[in-house]
């Protein structure tokens, strides 16, 4: 099937260069990061796609008629691109579309009638946009705060007028919006509109902060976000995590609890240096995790207890300490032998350089040097503590009745 597109783009140079391709009956066509200007015309594919993934792209506006054709879409990711301006009727023919996502664009107003081509919408995305909540947003507003409209506009905020700034849209008061300019309580020129408390955050927001993409696999990309912790609100059904390039410096126990099909964790190069017991609790389907270029010494016991699963482990680019301070993680590393890891021993010095696969293999069989005869000098120190206490124990023993 996608060989068949790839034939197609090389009598067609104006065709797209994006990814066709089938997963469980579903039909994707992958646009994202193509460089686009414009949504694609559905005659382009060789299938009827169900979702259309355009992310990443430089479409500024949506024009009218531009997706006639996709009514097999269910799914439609336009986020990050520079949408400023939705024509009417943008949307038509996308009767059969569940699922929107138009984050992190710059969207200022948008229509409720921009909406009704799609009546089965149920999951719309439109936050880290410039909304300019004024009379114009009204229709928009008064949708999404239908109860039964509970996961459309989600976490999307005002940026405008400045006394609603911050204000959730879900949370404006949409009878305040279209007031007359000298009308008293106007949100344009009420300094004393009282407004909703912000709450105190102790933790960033996943969904806002990162960039979540829900085909194939629910997916979060929060690296490079300047992330101190990680975030709350992470999706319990998120599959795989980027929290790479961060400042996330010491893991907490059940960070990750309510993530339980998560498959892929990557905390690369974050300058970690410490995880709490606990800090993979409940992750039983973990299958690679990445802690390569931090600064980790050794992993505390018990924290690596639930993955059963893991089949990667990846090490490299920490300053490992092989001693008896990596030991549980030579045990665990022992009775789980299918795991792939990586890493290089910082110190002591007669291990520096190894491998920490070599340096498990020579634990697991051989003695380690340190306790190896002819490899060190027996250290007077210790013996004389040795005989001491060996002469307490007798001395105790003979003193029993």
């Amino acid at each position: 099937r996608v060989r068949a597109a790839r034939r197609r783009s090389t009598s067609d140079p104006s065709r797209p260069d994006c990814k066709e391709s089938a997963e469980s009956g579903d039909v994707f066509v992958d646009c994202q990061d193509r460089r686009l200007t414009s949504v694609p015309a559905s005659q382009t594919w060789s299938r009827p796609p169900k979702h259309l993934l355009l992310a990443r792209n430089r479409i500024k506006v949506l024009r009218q008629g531009g997706f006639l054709g996709y009514d097999s879409v269910t799914s439609l990711d336009l986020q990050q691109n520079q949408i400023s301006f939705v024509e009417e009727g943008a949307f038509q023919g996308l009767g059969g579309l569940t699922t929107l996502l138009l984050q992190h664009n710059r969207l200022e107003t948008l229509s409720e009638e921009t909406l009704i081509p799609m009546p089965g919408l149920t999951y719309l995305r439109l936050y880290h946009n410039p909304w300019n909540c004024l009379c114009p947003l009204d229709s928009l507003i008064r949708t999404l705060q239908i109860p039964s409209n509970r996961n459309l506009g989600n976490h999307a905020r005002c940026a405008e007028p400045i006394q609603l700034k911050g204000r959730k849209l879900k949370q404006v008061n949409p009878e305040m919006l279209c007031l007359d300019p000298q009308t008293p309580g106007d949100p344009t020129e009420d300094p004393g509109l009282p407004t909703d408390p912000r709450p105190i955050r102790t933790k960033a927001d996943a969904t806002t902060t990162c960039h979540t993409y829900l085909y194939p696999d629910i997916r979060m990309d929060c690296s490079n976000r300047g992330l101190t912790e990680v975030p709350a609100g992470v999706p319990e059904d998120v599959v795989h995590i980027d929290l790479s390039n961060n400042s996330i410096s010491h893991l907490k126990a059940k960070d990750f609890l309510g993530t339980k099909s998560l498959r892929t964790l990557n905390i690369s190069r974050n300058h970690m240096q410490h995880a709490d017991t606990g800090s993979f609790s409940g992750l039983l389907h973990l299958q690679i995790l990445d802690l390569s270029s931090n600064n980790l010494h050794f992993i505390q016991y018990g924290v690596l207890e639930d993955l059963y699963f893991l089949s990667e482990l990846k090490l490299g680019g920490n300053p490992w300490v092989c001693d008896y301070s990596i030991h549980y993680m030579v045990y665990w590393l022992h009775l789980h032998p299918g795991v792939k890891h990586s890493g290089l021993c910082g110190s002591p010095l007669e291990h520096t350089g190894d491998s920490v696969e070599e340096y498990v293999n020579s634990y697991n069989n051989d003695c380690p040097k340190s306790r190896r005869p002819g490899k060190a000098r027996p250290d007077p120190t210790q013996a004389q503590l040795w005989a001491t206490q060996k002469e307490a124990q007798g001395d105790t023993e003979e003193e029993e009745p």
